[in-house]
């Protein structure tokens, strides 16, 4: 019954919070530790499914998958992995929303750690301070770099952008693929999930429907 429960709430697309669920000694270890530890459960895990550990192929996938895990996939974990993000005068006194689309970022679904594939677009309008355009991207990459939801996903990139910007006009839509749709389960391949929100002026509807006039999003 616990089984099927468990299932259920994968497959249901259970969110708990707009917070990453993380334990509070989530960080007591350093990164090689992480790996090292990783590295060793792994490599049970190969032993379980019956994989020859010995052959040339598989003998280093341990510390591969290990060090994929703490320092690329799910590096968004650690907050000191935050990008480093300078904040400019607006000189050029630009006042309509400046919007950066198709981010390309790659994520991982929470319940069963397989890939989400999707592209972002945000949007913002300047409250007397703008970022180099490449931080916007990195702020999507840093929270998409953890085990995710999407509605999550997009409430992080938001509310991470109106701190860093100190502006309430921000917008963020995500357009992704989930391979635990695609891949298990339903094994739909031709579905995608469209996440949103709008805050601010973007909550006025013309300006709503100029953001997603650029993005070209009905």
């Amino acid at each position: 019954m616990l089984d099927v429960l468990i299932d259920e709430m994968g497959d249901e697309h259970v969110s708990t919070s707009i917070e990453t669920p993380l334990r509070k000694d989530a960080f007591d270890l350093t990164d090689d530790e992480k790996i090292k530890q990783i590295e060793g459960h792994f490599a049970k895990i190969m032993d379980v499914l019956g994989l020859d550990r010995t052959d040339d192929s598989l003998k280093g996938t341990p510390h591969r998958v290990a060090k994929m895990y703490v320092k690329e996939i799910f590096s968004g974990l650690n907050p000191d992995n935050f990008p480093n993000i300078k904040l400019f005068d607006n000189k050029y006194k630009y006042n309509q929303m400046l919007v950066e689309k198709n981010i390309q970022f790659y994520s991982n679904c929470e319940h069963h750690f397989v890939p989400i594939i999707g592209k972002a677009h945000v949007a913002y309008i300047s409250s007397g301070k703008v970022i180099g355009l490449s931080k916007i991207n990195r702020v999507v990459q840093h929270f998409a770099k953890r085990p995710q939801v999407q509605e999550r996903l997009t409430m992080q990139i938001t509310n991470a952008l109106k701190q860093i910007l100190q502006t309430q006009d921000v917008a963020v839509v995500i357009d992704a693929t989930h391979l635990c749709v695609s891949s298990r389960g339903i094994k739909d391949v031709n579905s995608a999930t469209v996440t949103s929100n709008f805050c601010g002026a973007f909550a006025n509807e013309q300006t709503k429907n100029e953001f997603l006039k650029y993005i070209e999003i009905k």
